[in-house]
Protein backbone atom coordinates (compact mmCIF):
# COMPACT_ATOMS: atom_id res chain seq x y z
CA UNK A 1 0.00 0.00 0.00
CA UNK A 2 1.20 3.50 -0.79
CA UNK A 3 2.86 5.34 2.10
CA UNK A 4 0.33 8.18 1.84
CA UNK A 5 -2.51 5.69 2.35
CA UNK A 6 -0.87 4.37 5.52
CA UNK A 7 -0.64 7.90 6.90
CA UNK A 8 -4.32 8.56 6.14
CA UNK A 9 -5.35 5.27 7.80
CA UNK A 10 -3.19 6.03 10.85
CA UNK A 11 -4.83 9.40 11.49
CA UNK A 12 -8.27 7.97 10.73
CA UNK A 13 -7.64 5.34 13.39
CA UNK A 14 -6.63 8.00 15.90
CA UNK A 15 -9.80 9.94 15.14
CA UNK A 16 -12.00 6.86 15.69
CA UNK A 17 -10.26 6.07 18.97
CA UNK A 18 -10.63 9.65 20.14
CA UNK A 19 -14.36 9.53 19.47
CA UNK A 20 -14.89 6.57 21.77
CA UNK A 21 -16.51 7.74 24.99
CA UNK A 22 -14.14 6.03 27.40
CA UNK A 23 -10.92 6.38 25.47
CA UNK A 24 -7.89 7.99 27.14
CA UNK A 25 -7.02 9.87 23.94
CA UNK A 26 -10.31 11.73 24.19
CA UNK A 27 -9.61 12.39 27.85
CA UNK A 28 -6.38 14.14 26.91
CA UNK A 29 -8.08 16.14 24.17
CA UNK A 30 -10.85 17.28 26.50
CA UNK A 31 -8.69 19.10 29.01
CA UNK A 32 -10.28 20.08 32.29
CA UNK A 33 -10.01 23.84 32.53
CA UNK A 34 -11.03 24.22 36.15
CA UNK A 35 -12.88 27.26 37.44
CA UNK A 36 -13.20 29.97 34.79
CA UNK A 37 -14.59 33.42 35.58
CA UNK A 38 -17.10 34.49 32.91
CA UNK A 39 -15.98 37.63 31.10
CA UNK A 40 -19.04 39.61 32.23
CA UNK A 41 -18.84 38.53 35.91
CA UNK A 42 -16.98 40.24 38.78
CA UNK A 43 -14.15 38.59 40.67
CA UNK A 44 -15.40 35.72 42.86
CA UNK A 45 -15.49 36.17 46.62
CA UNK A 46 -14.60 32.52 47.31
CA UNK A 47 -10.88 32.17 48.08
CA UNK A 48 -9.89 29.85 45.26
CA UNK A 49 -6.24 30.03 46.29
CA UNK A 50 -7.16 28.01 49.39
CA UNK A 51 -9.01 25.37 47.38
CA UNK A 52 -8.08 25.45 43.69
CA UNK A 53 -10.44 23.41 41.54
CA UNK A 54 -8.68 20.41 40.04
CA UNK A 55 -10.06 17.68 37.81
CA UNK A 56 -9.61 15.05 40.53
CA UNK A 57 -11.07 17.29 43.22
CA UNK A 58 -14.05 18.22 41.08
CA UNK A 59 -14.77 14.58 40.18
CA UNK A 60 -14.57 13.59 43.85
CA UNK A 61 -16.93 16.42 44.76
CA UNK A 62 -19.35 15.37 42.03
CA UNK A 63 -19.34 11.78 43.27
CA UNK A 64 -20.01 12.96 46.84
CA UNK A 65 -22.78 15.31 45.68
CA UNK A 66 -24.65 12.34 44.22
CA UNK A 67 -23.72 9.92 47.04
CA UNK A 68 -26.71 8.64 49.07
CA UNK A 69 -24.45 7.59 51.96
CA UNK A 70 -24.41 11.22 53.04
CA UNK A 71 -27.87 10.57 54.50
CA UNK A 72 -28.79 8.48 57.55
CA UNK A 73 -30.49 5.65 55.64
CA UNK A 74 -28.45 5.98 52.44
CA UNK A 75 -31.38 7.16 50.32
CA UNK A 76 -30.98 10.94 49.93
CA UNK A 77 -28.26 12.73 47.99
CA UNK A 78 -27.53 16.42 47.57
CA UNK A 79 -28.91 15.91 44.08
CA UNK A 80 -32.25 14.71 45.48
CA UNK A 81 -33.21 18.28 46.43
CA UNK A 82 -30.93 20.02 43.93
CA UNK A 83 -31.82 18.57 40.53
CA UNK A 84 -29.76 19.76 37.57
CA UNK A 85 -32.66 19.93 35.10
CA UNK A 86 -34.30 22.36 37.54
CA UNK A 87 -31.16 24.49 37.87
CA UNK A 88 -30.30 22.45 40.97
CA UNK A 89 -33.59 23.13 42.77
CA UNK A 90 -36.39 20.71 43.67
CA UNK A 91 -38.83 21.85 41.00
CA UNK A 92 -42.51 21.64 41.82
CA UNK A 93 -42.10 21.38 45.59
CA UNK A 94 -42.97 24.41 47.69
CA UNK A 95 -40.62 23.15 50.43
CA UNK A 96 -37.88 20.55 50.25
CA UNK A 97 -38.64 16.85 50.68
CA UNK A 98 -35.95 15.01 52.61
CA UNK A 99 -35.30 11.68 54.28
CA UNK A 100 -38.33 9.47 55.01
CA UNK A 101 -40.28 12.01 52.91
CA UNK A 102 -40.03 14.57 55.70
CA UNK A 103 -40.95 18.11 54.75
CA UNK A 104 -38.65 21.03 55.35
CA UNK A 105 -39.81 24.57 55.97
CA UNK A 106 -38.21 26.30 52.98
CA UNK A 107 -37.91 25.97 49.24
CA UNK A 108 -34.70 24.37 47.95
CA UNK A 109 -32.51 27.21 46.63
CA UNK A 110 -30.62 26.74 43.36
CA UNK A 111 -26.96 25.79 43.35
CA UNK A 112 -25.36 28.18 40.88
CA UNK A 113 -22.74 30.91 40.89
CA UNK A 114 -21.89 30.19 44.53
CA UNK A 115 -18.34 31.47 44.09
CA UNK A 116 -19.88 34.96 44.27
CA UNK A 117 -21.93 34.33 47.45
CA UNK A 118 -20.94 35.73 50.83
CA UNK A 119 -23.80 34.07 52.73
CA UNK A 120 -25.81 30.92 52.13
CA UNK A 121 -29.36 29.66 52.60
CA UNK A 122 -32.57 31.67 52.74
CA UNK A 123 -32.02 32.63 56.36
CA UNK A 124 -28.25 33.03 56.34
CA UNK A 125 -26.16 31.74 59.22
CA UNK A 126 -23.46 30.15 57.02
CA UNK A 127 -20.79 32.38 55.52
CA UNK A 128 -18.33 29.89 54.03
CA UNK A 129 -19.15 27.54 51.16
CA UNK A 130 -16.83 24.93 52.67
CA UNK A 131 -19.10 24.74 55.73
CA UNK A 132 -22.48 24.95 54.02
CA UNK A 133 -23.02 21.17 53.46
CA UNK A 134 -23.00 20.57 57.23
CA UNK A 135 -26.50 22.04 57.48
CA UNK A 136 -28.35 19.75 55.05
CA UNK A 137 -26.40 16.68 56.19
CA UNK A 138 -27.30 17.18 59.85
CA UNK A 139 -30.79 18.69 59.55
CA UNK A 140 -33.55 16.33 60.74
CA UNK A 141 -35.83 17.05 57.76
CA UNK A 142 -33.07 16.72 55.17
CA UNK A 143 -30.37 14.03 55.51
CA UNK A 144 -30.56 13.48 59.28
CA UNK A 145 -26.99 12.22 59.55
CA UNK A 146 -23.79 13.32 61.27
CA UNK A 147 -20.39 13.93 59.74
CA UNK A 148 -18.67 11.20 61.74
CA UNK A 149 -20.97 8.56 60.28
CA UNK A 150 -20.70 10.01 56.78
CA UNK A 151 -16.91 9.90 56.84
CA UNK A 152 -16.94 6.37 58.27
CA UNK A 153 -19.14 5.18 55.39
CA UNK A 154 -16.99 6.97 52.81
CA UNK A 155 -13.75 5.53 54.22
CA UNK A 156 -15.14 2.01 53.87
CA UNK A 157 -15.35 2.32 50.08
CA UNK A 158 -12.12 1.74 48.10
CA UNK A 159 -13.53 3.92 45.33
CA UNK A 160 -13.39 6.95 47.60
CA UNK A 161 -10.03 6.33 49.22
CA UNK A 162 -8.56 6.20 45.71
CA UNK A 163 -10.38 9.39 44.71
CA UNK A 164 -9.24 11.23 47.85
CA UNK A 165 -5.67 10.21 47.09
CA UNK A 166 -6.02 11.49 43.54
CA UNK A 167 -7.45 14.79 44.74
CA UNK A 168 -5.37 15.47 47.84
CA UNK A 169 -2.27 13.27 47.61
CA UNK A 170 -3.11 10.66 50.26
CA UNK A 171 -6.03 8.34 51.02
CA UNK A 172 -6.89 10.18 54.23
CA UNK A 173 -10.59 11.11 54.36
CA UNK A 174 -10.99 14.16 56.60
CA UNK A 175 -13.80 16.60 57.21
CA UNK A 176 -11.82 19.42 55.60
CA UNK A 177 -11.07 17.41 52.46
CA UNK A 178 -14.65 16.18 52.25
CA UNK A 179 -15.96 19.75 52.41
CA UNK A 180 -13.40 21.14 49.98
CA UNK A 181 -14.25 18.46 47.42
CA UNK A 182 -17.95 19.30 47.61
CA UNK A 183 -17.06 22.97 47.23
CA UNK A 184 -15.04 22.22 44.11
CA UNK A 185 -18.09 20.64 42.50
CA UNK A 186 -20.41 23.46 43.54
CA UNK A 187 -17.95 26.12 42.38
CA UNK A 188 -18.15 24.63 38.90
CA UNK A 189 -21.94 25.08 38.82
CA UNK A 190 -21.63 28.36 36.95
CA UNK A 191 -24.59 29.66 34.98
CA UNK A 192 -23.33 32.29 32.56
CA UNK A 193 -24.51 31.37 29.07
CA UNK A 194 -28.02 32.74 28.93
CA UNK A 195 -29.18 34.99 26.11
CA UNK A 196 -28.61 37.95 28.45
CA UNK A 197 -24.97 36.95 28.96
CA UNK A 198 -24.36 36.58 25.25
CA UNK A 199 -25.86 40.00 24.58
CA UNK A 200 -23.76 41.58 27.33
CA UNK A 201 -20.62 39.96 25.93
CA UNK A 202 -21.60 41.18 22.45
CA UNK A 203 -21.37 37.69 21.01
CA UNK A 204 -22.11 37.31 17.33
CA UNK A 205 -25.83 37.19 16.54
CA UNK A 206 -26.95 37.89 20.12
CA UNK A 207 -29.51 40.65 20.55
CA UNK A 208 -32.68 41.37 22.51
CA UNK A 209 -36.08 41.55 20.89
CA UNK A 210 -38.03 44.77 21.26
CA UNK A 211 -39.99 43.45 24.23
CA UNK A 212 -36.86 42.05 25.88
CA UNK A 213 -35.05 45.37 25.52
CA UNK A 214 -38.05 47.27 26.88
CA UNK A 215 -38.24 44.78 29.74
CA UNK A 216 -34.54 45.25 30.46
CA UNK A 217 -35.07 48.99 30.75
CA UNK A 218 -38.02 48.48 33.09
CA UNK A 219 -36.07 45.92 35.10
CA UNK A 220 -33.23 48.36 35.71
CA UNK A 221 -35.76 50.96 36.84
CA UNK A 222 -37.93 48.79 39.07
CA UNK A 223 -36.02 45.65 40.12
CA UNK A 224 -32.26 46.12 39.93
CA UNK A 225 -31.88 47.78 43.34
CA UNK A 226 -32.05 44.30 44.89
CA UNK A 227 -31.48 42.05 41.88
CA UNK A 228 -28.31 43.65 40.58
CA UNK A 229 -26.48 42.51 37.47
CA UNK A 230 -24.87 40.25 36.44
CA UNK A 231 -25.70 37.82 39.26
CA UNK A 232 -29.21 39.27 39.63
CA UNK A 233 -28.95 39.40 43.40
CA UNK A 234 -27.11 41.78 45.68
CA UNK A 235 -26.72 38.97 48.23
CA UNK A 236 -28.52 40.94 50.93
CA UNK A 237 -31.32 39.91 53.29
CA UNK A 238 -34.57 41.84 52.94
CA UNK A 239 -38.23 41.75 53.88
CA UNK A 240 -40.15 41.90 50.61
CA UNK A 241 -43.60 42.22 52.13
CA UNK A 242 -44.79 38.64 52.10
CA UNK A 243 -47.53 37.78 54.55
CA UNK A 244 -46.17 36.08 57.68
CA UNK A 245 -46.37 32.31 57.18
CA UNK A 246 -48.33 29.86 59.33
CA UNK A 247 -45.09 28.65 60.93
CA UNK A 248 -43.98 32.25 61.54
CA UNK A 249 -40.60 31.79 59.86
CA UNK A 250 -38.58 34.80 61.01
CA UNK A 251 -35.83 34.34 58.45
CA UNK A 252 -32.49 36.05 59.04
CA UNK A 253 -33.45 36.78 62.66
CA UNK A 254 -32.87 33.12 63.58
CA UNK A 255 -29.20 33.56 62.65
CA UNK A 256 -28.58 37.01 64.12
CA UNK A 257 -31.20 37.44 66.90
CA UNK A 258 -31.34 41.09 65.87
CA UNK A 259 -34.88 42.43 66.03
CA UNK A 260 -34.55 44.39 62.80
CA UNK A 261 -33.68 41.18 60.92
CA UNK A 262 -37.07 39.58 61.53
CA UNK A 263 -38.81 38.40 58.35
CA UNK A 264 -35.83 39.13 56.16
CA UNK A 265 -34.73 36.49 53.66
CA UNK A 266 -31.89 36.30 51.20
CA UNK A 267 -32.51 38.03 47.88
CA UNK A 268 -32.49 35.19 45.32
CA UNK A 269 -30.91 35.32 41.90
CA UNK A 270 -33.38 35.73 39.04
CA UNK A 271 -31.39 33.49 36.73
CA UNK A 272 -33.05 30.33 35.39
CA UNK A 273 -36.54 31.17 36.64
CA UNK A 274 -38.03 29.00 33.91
CA UNK A 275 -36.71 25.93 35.73
CA UNK A 276 -36.96 26.86 39.41
CA UNK A 277 -40.66 27.34 40.25
CA UNK A 278 -42.22 27.67 42.76
CA UNK A 279 -40.82 30.95 44.02
CA UNK A 280 -39.96 32.69 47.32
CA UNK A 281 -38.43 31.13 50.43
CA UNK A 282 -41.54 29.04 51.06
CA UNK A 283 -42.50 28.37 47.45
CA UNK A 284 -45.79 30.21 47.77
CA UNK A 285 -45.93 31.48 44.17
CA UNK A 286 -46.29 28.96 41.36
CA UNK A 287 -45.75 31.43 38.51
CA UNK A 288 -43.79 34.55 37.64
CA UNK A 289 -47.11 36.27 37.07
CA UNK A 290 -47.91 35.63 40.72
CA UNK A 291 -44.58 37.09 41.81
CA UNK A 292 -45.03 40.25 39.77
CA UNK A 293 -48.58 40.72 41.04
CA UNK A 294 -47.30 40.40 44.60
CA UNK A 295 -45.02 43.39 44.06
CA UNK A 296 -47.74 45.29 42.23
CA UNK A 297 -50.61 44.90 44.70
CA UNK A 298 -49.99 42.40 47.50
CA UNK A 299 -47.03 43.75 49.49
CA UNK A 300 -47.85 43.82 53.20
CA UNK A 301 -46.48 46.24 55.78
CA UNK A 302 -44.93 43.52 57.92
CA UNK A 303 -42.25 44.42 60.50
CA UNK A 304 -38.95 45.50 58.90
CA UNK A 305 -40.44 45.87 55.42
CA UNK A 306 -37.73 47.00 53.02
CA UNK A 307 -37.97 50.79 52.51
CA UNK A 308 -37.80 50.32 48.75
CA UNK A 309 -41.26 48.74 48.94
CA UNK A 310 -42.81 51.62 50.85
CA UNK A 311 -42.34 54.83 48.91
CA UNK A 312 -44.44 57.99 49.20
CA UNK A 313 -47.02 56.26 51.34
CA UNK A 314 -47.58 53.47 48.80
CA UNK A 315 -46.67 49.81 49.17
CA UNK A 316 -45.05 47.75 46.43
CA UNK A 317 -43.88 48.49 42.90
CA UNK A 318 -46.51 49.70 40.45
CA UNK A 319 -46.63 47.48 37.36
CA UNK A 320 -49.27 47.61 34.65
CA UNK A 321 -50.09 44.65 32.40
CA UNK A 322 -47.83 45.75 29.56
CA UNK A 323 -44.90 46.29 31.91
CA UNK A 324 -45.37 42.82 33.39
CA UNK A 325 -45.28 41.26 29.92
CA UNK A 326 -42.08 43.07 29.02
CA UNK A 327 -40.31 42.39 32.32
CA UNK A 328 -41.23 38.71 31.94
CA UNK A 329 -39.78 38.73 28.43
CA UNK A 330 -36.52 40.07 29.81
CA UNK A 331 -36.44 37.61 32.72
CA UNK A 332 -36.74 34.79 30.20
CA UNK A 333 -33.43 35.89 28.68
CA UNK A 334 -31.78 34.81 31.95
CA UNK A 335 -32.55 31.13 31.38
CA UNK A 336 -29.43 29.10 30.66
CA UNK A 337 -30.22 25.87 28.83
CA UNK A 338 -26.52 25.00 28.58
CA UNK A 339 -26.25 25.01 32.37
CA UNK A 340 -29.09 22.58 32.99
CA UNK A 341 -27.78 20.25 30.26
CA UNK A 342 -24.08 20.38 31.11
CA UNK A 343 -23.14 16.70 31.32
CA UNK A 344 -20.05 17.50 33.33
CA UNK A 345 -22.36 18.43 36.23
CA UNK A 346 -24.57 15.35 35.91
CA UNK A 347 -24.38 12.16 37.93
CA UNK A 348 -21.87 9.86 36.27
Amino acid sequence: MHKKHWIVLFFLGLFILACKKDNPIKEEIEQFLGFQKPANFPEPVYKLANNPVTKAGFELGRALFYEPRLSRNNTITCGSCHIQSSAFTQHGHDVSHGIDDRLGTRNSPPIMNLAWNKAFMWGGGVYDLDLQPITPITTHEEMDENLENVLRKIRALPKYTAMFKGAFGTEEVTTARFMKALSQFMLMCVSSNSKYDKVMRKEAGASFTGDEQAGYTLFKEKCASCHSEPLFTDGSFRNNGLGISVINDKGFYAATLIETDKYKFKVPSLRNLQYTAPYMHDGRFLTLAGVLEHYNSEVQATPNLDPLLSQNGKLGIALNSDQKVKITAFLNTLNDVEFINNKMLSEQ
